[in-house]
């Protein structure tokens, strides 16, 4: 994985935890403990997935469709 790689997907992963705390009312710990333990966060640090090339938004979409389906928690 590339700096660039490694700084784009640090980005997307601090605004999903912004998103996560605000929409599920909850601290960024659990925040972080959902993220890391989704298919999504799988999905996004896979480099040929290219997901982490996607909008922070988009890749929050995943995410809650992941989670509204009792994905990985």
């Amino acid at each position: 994985m590339t700096d660039d790689e490694q700084f784009m997907i640090e980005c997307i992963t601090t605004e999903l935890t912004n998103y996560v705390m605000r929409d599920y009312h909850i601290g960024m710990q659990e925040a972080l403990d959902r993220i890391y333990n989704s298919e999504t966060y799988s999905k996004l640090i896979d480099t040929n997935s290219g997901l982490y090339y996607q909008s922070p938004l988009l890749v929050y979409d995943i995410f809650k469709e992941e989670q509204a389906h009792g994905n990985k928690q």
